[in-house]
């Protein structure tokens, strides 16, 4: 049908069940391949949304991810990492999923057809015209993000999206909507692999470069990051005797002492 949406077009494979261990990874690892691409093309509509979230970030405003499913998981992950990845509080960025933390496991029956309940669920953190929200939807159409983006407009909050269709429902209500169209995916219609691909690059691309604009991270280096395991602590060290020659000693001394690479650069004296 000439009027099916792309993620939901047959693939382009046939027979995957006769294929050899080997030809289903090749095949797999030859659609992946295209994704970065379709990323590409779409880098104009990403700057838009990333110059729009950092001037309301700036200013004291905060990002906000709603989704369902898959879309929905991978705007959580990318909230949660922020605060580890960068050092800023845990509501910087905010990630909620249709049907609440329990469906980051398990599919809750209805919840991303329910057209009210993200605008519900975004009262519970005071979203205000300070803010952004970016709805994530493979397919464009889900119910869930489509509310929440449509009654978030109407209170004056700038809107974006990540969607894999073009022309879709969620793209049209988004401000700043970003449409990756990655083509039919490996197993029809299953938005998990190339679709969710594709989301997962661009959220990387989005927080990141809003973090680093907000001075979250000193030439390429995470100075903010939080000290909360071995290897975060060693990784510190090194940054330390890397930046200011020093000695290892010293350096986990000054880690020690002012608990982030950031500070102890900017408390050290020679």
């Amino acid at each position: 049908m000439k009027n099916k949406p792309t993620t939901e077009q047959a693939s382009n494979y046939n027979n995957l069940e006769k294929m050899s261990t080997l030809e289903l990874l090749s095949n797999i690892n030859n659609e992946d391949k295209t994704v970065p691409y379709a990323v590409e093309k779409t880098l104009p509509s990403i700057e838009r949304l990333v110059d729009a979230i950092y001037t309301k970030m700036k200013n004291g405003g905060r990002l906000f991810y709603i989704g369902a499913g898959t879309s929905g998981r991978l705007g959580v992950l990318d909230a949660s990492e922020c605060p580890p990845t960068f050092g800023v509080p845990d509501n910087w960025v905010i990630g909620l999923i249709a049907g609440g933390d329990f469906a980051l496991r398990k599919a809750v029956e209805n919840a991303e057809d329910n057209t009210t309940l993200a605008w519900e669920d975004l009262q519970n953190y005071n979203i205000s015209d300070k803010d952004v929200l970016v709805g994530i939807a493979a397919s464009g159409t889900t119910p869930y993000v489509i509310g929440g983006l449509e009654t978030a407009k109407k209170n004056g909050i700038i809107t974006g999206c990540i969607v894999c269709n073009t022309n879709s429902p969620v793209a049209k209500v988004a401000d700043l909507p970003i449409e990756i169209v990655v083509g039919p995916e490996f197993v029809t219609g299953s938005t998990r692999m190339k679709s969710g691909t594709a989301q997962k690059l661009v959220l990387n691309m989005i927080t990141t470069s809003v973090m680093i604009k907000l001075g979250r991270v000193k030439d390429n280096k995470m100075v903010h990051m939080q000290l909360s395991n071995a290897k975060l602590v060693n990784r510190g060290v090194l940054m330390l005797m890397d930046e200011l020659h020093i000695d290892q000693e010293l350096a986990a001394s000054l880690l020690n002492q002012y608990k982030s690479v950031k500070n102890a650069l900017d408390n050290y004296k020679i």
